[in-house]
């Protein structure tokens, strides 16, 4: 059984990883807080505590980092020293301690002004997409998987790197919405990693992780323009849905992540679409928000 270090282990991604892996591996979970996850306590900054929970292991999947919600209230020092330097220092040590392989999570949210372009289209988010980071997350994200994209030219480590979408409690409306076209469910998430484990050894590999979207390049004008056409036309089931509940649609779309690489080449297929965000809804799960005011139709 492969024995697997997962950063980051007591937050969302980092606990749905570890609950998705321990079925098929021995896992190891490294965070500063103690969980139902976590067997070592510790900072991944610390050398020691790397060197530590590295012991016997053959792979690592890195979550811990800062966020986006901590640019403005943590120095960008701090952001060069946890996200990049500390991820420098973990993939060189778990080269050293034997690890062959090396699942990055990263994020969409990279692409900063790219998400947004300044024309009347939606913009198209995939593996080809030029980032144009605009935040300090943005550049220490980008920093990290270009280190680790030389590391794992230079042999010493096999390299995946996980672009995931918006995955986090949101109001009901949005966050179904979202899973169209720019979100992802936690469970999803953890899959893609599992997968990435499998993938063969050697090279640097990056994927898009998001909802499977309906959409299609030849859509970006109208999302844009007319989001409720688009959305009657490729996707009349949430639309339904939405009139039942009294729900807004969404009046524009300004992108649409594709996960097709991901789909095609690492063998995922998101499974938690829309209809799971109706559900958990209905069974008053933490994970999905209530609708705001703003959203229903009917004040």
């Amino acid at each position: 059984m492969t024995r697997v270090l997962v950063t980051g282990s007591a937050g969302r991604i980092g606990r749905a990883v570890c609950e998705c892996l321990r079925a098929t591996h021995e896992v190891v979970g490294l965070d500063r807080l103690p969980s139902a996850t976590t067997n070592l306590v510790g900072d991944i900054t610390e050398p020691d505590v790397l060197m530590r929970a590295l012991r016997g292991v053959d792979a690592v999947v890195h979550v811990a980092a800062l966020h986006a919600p901590h640019v403005g209230t943590v120095a960008d020092a701090e952001f060069d020293r946890v996200n990049v330097q500390a991820t420098r220092r973990l993939a060189e040590l778990a080269a050293e301690a034997g690890a062959r392989q090396f699942v990055f999570t990263s994020t969409t949210a990279l692409y900063g002004a790219a998400s947004r372009p300044d024309h009347a289209a939606a913009a198209w988010i995939d593996e080809a997409l030029e980032p144009r980071p605009q935040t300090v997350y943005h550049r220490s994200k980008l920093a990290a998987e270009a280190l680790l994209q030389t590391l794992a030219e230079q042999g010493a480590l096999a390299v995946t790197v996980l672009r995931m979408s918006r995955c986090f409690p949101e109001p009901a409306p949005l966050m179904a919405s979202y899973r169209l076209h720019r979100g992802v469910d936690a469970r999803d998430v953890a899959r893609a990693h599992a997968l990435a484990l499998q993938m063969p050894r050697p090279g640097f590999r990056r994927f898009v992780v998001s909802g499977a979207t309906p959409f299609k390049p030849e859509d970006v004008d109208e999302l844009v323009r007319d989001a409720p056409s688009a959305l009657q036309r490729q996707a009349p089931e949430l639309v339904e849905a939405f009139v039942r509940r009294g729900w807004r649609l969404p009046a524009t779309i300004d992108r649409v992540v594709s996960p097709a690489r991901a789909m095609n080449d690492l063998g995922w297929q998101p499974r938690h679409g829309f209809d799971d965000v109706l559900k958990m809804l209905d069974e008053s799960s933490a994970e999905v928000l209530p609708p705001r005011r703003d959203d229903r139709i009917l004040g």
